[in-house]
């Protein structure tokens, strides 16, 4: 026998972008299928829920209408669009993306600008390394990789948040789709600078990719597939960049096994496992189904909360702690299913395989002015505003 989904009207926007993980250990054990009436979504915050509803895109679409991000983006994305035209889109900068592609075109090239950034941090000063190395170098090589290597690194970085805070505004707020409004026209002016020296000397780049195709995508469809990687492509490795420093600065003793046992693929996982850089996701519903007992009418809109799913005590030990060593971490943080993150190589490549040693190689000693200044936000996405540090 079906129940009917509980309501909740006491959880608001603010509480779950300040301090969201007591909530979902909350709802994991007491409500783990609940309606969140500030959302007007029902929240799913076990693991084996958030799975099954990204691995069923028959019952569970992608195109829910009531998100904000087509307003922030201006653009039905291909985040929003599910089989053959999700596929195509998706397609289309595949070759980007691909592991090849990462290891031969873009590997090197961050290898340079992971030498530049980190060479110019100040050593024995303290310094943000959010402001002066996280952000900055995620911003870099995204500019390349997308063919718009004329967009500065302040550029890249004001016009993702101001995407990533339009697609999040589930207030329906007007200041956040006032700038990114802004975004869409700065976005827009500097790739379509880009298409007729690309078509003459292609590249690589998503834009080249995309525009040099055999039938390429309508130039809307370029723009906007450009902007959902400039949207999470600079937050997802920036953000599991500082969470991951975070960890290892918080853990001495597992940051010493990790550099003699070289196992920094090992804590960037459990980075973001631990705070998932993308931290939640919304399906709509296209048929009555339902989820641990709980009917779930069509038309619903459900949301998978990832970051509740990788605290999920079923399938880890002590979930609020930073494990570097965990035997088995099988987390949800580049999602599953059809819309699997696209730049998942791209993340592990330069966090994991090139930053992370580099940087701990160059400042062996390097320690956190105070673990508790370091100040965590976000809903949908998350991850330290800052990160202020020592550089010894």
């Amino acid at each position: 026998m079906t129940s009917t989904v509980p309501i909740d009207d006491s959880i608001t926007i603010d509480q779950l972008t300040l301090a969201p993980y007591p909530i979902y250990k909350r709802l994991r054990a007491k409500t783990p299928v609940l309606k969140v009436k500030s959302l007007a979504r029902t929240f799913l915050t076990c693991a084996a829920e958030t799975r099954y509803v990204k691995d069923h895109p028959e019952i569970f679409s992608s195109n829910d209408p009531d998100t904000p991000m087509k307003r922030a983006f201006l653009a039905h994305t291909l985040m929003r669009k599910d089989g053959a035209e999700h596929r195509r889109e998706r397609m289309a900068m595949a070759a980007t993306l691909s592991p090849k592609t990462v290891n031969e075109t873009w590997v090197p090239l961050y290898r340079q600008y992971a030498n530049d950034y980190v060479s110019r941090l100040p050593a024995g000063e303290t310094v943000d390394l959010f402001e002066l190395l996280c952000g900055p170098i995620a911003a870099r090589i995204l500019a390349d990789m997308m063919g718009m290597p004329q967009a500065t690194d302040a550029e890249m970085q004001r016009w993702s948040q101001a995407l990533i805070n339009g697609a999040g505004n589930f207030g329906w707020h007007d200041q956040p789709f006032i700038e990114s409004d802004r975004a869409n026209v700065e976005m827009d002016a500097c790739i379509q600078s880009r298409v007729k020296q690309l078509q003459a000397e292609p590249d690589m780049s998503a834009l080249s990719v995309m525009i040099n195709a055999e039938k390429p995508l309508a130039m809307s469809q370029v723009l906007s597939n450009i902007k959902i990687a400039i949207g999470g492509g600079i937050n997802e490795p920036r953000d599991a960049l500082a969470t991951v420093v975070f960890g290892l600065l918080t853990n001495l003793d597992q940051l010493e096994v990790v550099k003699s046992e070289a196992l920094w693929r090992e804590a960037f996982e459990e980075a973001i496992r631990w705070v998932a850089p993308i931290q939640v996701s919304s399906r709509l519903v296209k048929q009555d189904t339902e989820l641990r007992g709980f009917a779930i009418p069509a038309g619903e809109t459900v949301m998978t909360i990832q970051a509740s799913a990788n605290h999920d005590e079923s399938l880890f030990e002590t979930p609020e702690k930073f494990i570097v060593s965990r035997a088995v971490n099988p987390h949800q943080a580049f999602g599953n299913g059809p819309h699997h993150c696209a730049g998942t190589h791209v993340a592990r490549g330069q966090v994991a395989q090139i930053l992370l040693p580099l940087l701990f190689d160059r400042f062996p000693n390097m320690r956190l002015t105070d673990p508790e200044q370091v100040q965590w936000r976000g809903f949908g996405f998350r991850g330290p505003i800052s990160l202020p540090v020592k550089l010894l």
